[in-house]
């Protein structure tokens, strides 16, 4: 074997075990060639800024990774993802975070984020309470006390369980209408930024009415984007009651970047549930007519009010459709949602540069769908003869299809989720032939007649429960497979089909529509020079653990 092959095999290796490793340790690849501060001394930190990627397991920030680095038409060309800049940096670490609930092996988002926000262990879908019902303060109500300002942001509602988790108390995480209730009466988060108008407007909005009116005229001009309904059971008007609490309402990308907070308090409401999606994120970003902002927009803008307070503030920033992705078993928009999720970051990295008071710190609650990458007996890649000199008669062959490059573009520029393809096949009232064309016309994948048959096969519910949110229906979508009781939202099954039928063409697997107990990622940068040497982080923590130093870190004591 030549030192040429020797070198190139050793190159091959070398990616994938970084690739994999990276996840697992800190990383010291990838360093800034200027580092983004000079401190040598420790402090507490002014500033505390918590990401969390609902979702994103190892897996997905695989994905991500693979993409930025290897598609042959990343539009990262060569630059490094957010990630590799904070594992790579001198004042960044990268370990890994457990997440088991009291009393049960998998957790959801609501009792994850609670357990991070408040350190203390509690039951699955409970936010902001503890095993005996109890309320427990969060960081978030904590940094308030110190006097520092406080900020949530999410593309998901800002009543969904991950932001609720950090400004309410109540015994459930369906109880949206009370969380948005309390984040308005407590009076503790600055700056709200996300979707989830429905919860703060009366429940007469939607009719012809005085209501109605009073509440486009409060929009604005783009009231006519907005679907104007109401998910509350009373007449109460949150938005005026915080109006009233001195924060400043927008309702559009124009009026974000326009307002100047002078309250120093913020609350935008974009959407009638959540933001828009990645897909979408992707083809509208860069458009300058927009109407909505994205999470980067909306991160950028919580920095510039929260920044002002002199003792400083904490933030927590949701990319929440990573998990929505993942339950849907869609990798194309999960791919978009982290590159989304990524650009926030990058936002929040460049506002740092040269500070030295500043922790942030990227993490998530869990995994969602058991993603992965693997190598197919199906379209095996034939023989092809390779250009060095001393292979010119030796043709290389594969066994299996380990996946070209070339399929994270194709995966990437997906148009549109394949949520949103499966209603429009269903709206349109047309044959199977028309879901095949929609699919091909919104990715770059084909499926066939039997596919598309299967996709829209439905069958009885075995696992029928009578009255229950997700289980009384009588007849569901088909999921075949010894697999299909981790299937559990109806409302998705049609797409998670079509996710599985997409599957062998992306060479990616799914193991579930649900959440695992997979440890995710954490990795923190921090200029401040609090945390590294004196914490657990950087290697294998819980996440109580994090929300135990999370508090430590806004407290009005530094106990690390």
């Amino acid at each position: 074997m030549s030192r040429h092959h020797i070198k190139s095999l050793l190159e091959f290796f070398c990616f994938r075990i970084v690739l994999l490793t990276s996840l697992l340790f800190s990383c010291q690849t990838g360093r800034l060639s200027k580092p983004l501060v000079q401190n040598e001394n420790a402090t507490k930190p002014k500033n505390v800024i918590l990401f969390i990627g609902d979702g994103m397991g190892p897996q997905q920030l695989g994905l991500l990774l693979a993409y930025a680095q290897k598609a042959p038409g990343s539009f990262y060309k060569g630059r490094k993802t957010s990630f590799e800049k904070i594992a790579g940096h001198p004042y960044g670490r990268m370990g890994l975070m457990t997440h088991n609930p009291s009393g049960a092996i998998v957790i959801d988002s609501a009792s994850a984020a609670s357990q991070i926000a408040t350190g203390v262990p509690t039951l699955n879908e409970v936010v902001g309470l503890d095993t005996k019902w109890r309320p427990v303060e969060t960081v978030l109500e904590q940094a308030k006390n110190s006097g520092k300002s406080t900020g949530l942001v999410t593309d998901t509602r800002l009543t969904h369980a991950t932001p609720a988790a950090f400004a309410s108390h109540v015994p459930h995480r369906s109880l949206e209408n009370e969380i948005a209730k309390q984040i308005v009466n407590s009076r503790n988060v600055d700056v709200l930024l996300g979707g989830g108008l429905r919860h703060w407007i009366p429940k007469s909005v939607g009719k012809d009415n005085e209501v109605t009116k009073s509440l486009k005229d409060l929009i604005g001009p783009n009231s006519e984007h907005f679907k104007l309904k109401s998910k509350r059971k009373d007449e109460v008007n949150l938005l005026l009651k915080a109006q009233k609490g001195g924060h400043e309402l927008v309702f559009d990308r124009d009026q974000l970047e326009k307002s100047e907070v002078k309250s120093n308090k913020l609350l935008g409401l974009f959407s009638y549930s959540g933001m828009e999606n990645g897909l979408s994120h992707r083809i509208k970003k860069n458009n300058p007519q927009r109407i909505f902002p994205t999470l980067k927009d909306m991160t950028k803008k919580a920095l510039n009010v929260l920044e002002r307070n002199p003792k400083g503030f904490f933030l927590m920033v949701e990319a929440g459709q990573i998990d929505w992705a993942g339950h849907q078993n869609d990798a194309g928009t999960m791919l978009n949602e982290m590159v989304k999720f990524d650009e926030a970051i990058a936002a929040v990295l460049e506002w740092v540069k040269g500070r030295k008071d500043t922790v942030v710190i990227v993490t998530a609650d869990h995994e969602t769908g058991s993603f992965g990458f693997s190598y197919s007996k199906s379209n095996v890649v034939g023989s092809r003869k390779l250009q060095e000199e001393e292979y010119k008669n030796s043709p290389f062959k594969p066994n299996f299809n380990f996946g070209p490059f070339s399929l994270l573009d194709r995966i990437y520029h997906q148009k549109k989720t394949l949520v949103e393809i499966i209603k429009e096949f269903k709206d349109s009232k047309k044959g199977l032939d028309h879901l095949i064309w929609l699919v091909e016309k919104n990715t770059s994948f084909k499926i066939t007649m039997e596919e598309a048959r299967k996709i829209m096969e439905v069958e009885d519910n075995n696992f029928w429960v009578k009255n229950h949110k997700y289980l009384s229906k009588k007849r569901i979508p088909k999921v075949e497979g010894p697999l299909k009781s981790f299937y559990v939202y109806p409302g998705d099954a049609h797409a998670n089909n079509l996710g599985l039928m997409l599957s062998e063409k992306q060479n990616t697997v799914w193991g579930t529509g649900t959440h695992t107990n997979t440890p995710v990622p954490l990795l923190f940068l921090d200029t401040s020079n609090s945390l590294i040497g004196k914490t657990k982080l950087g290697s294998l923590v819980s996440n109580t653990d994090l929300g135990k130093i999370l508090k430590n870190l806004v407290g009005k004591e530094l106990k690390l």
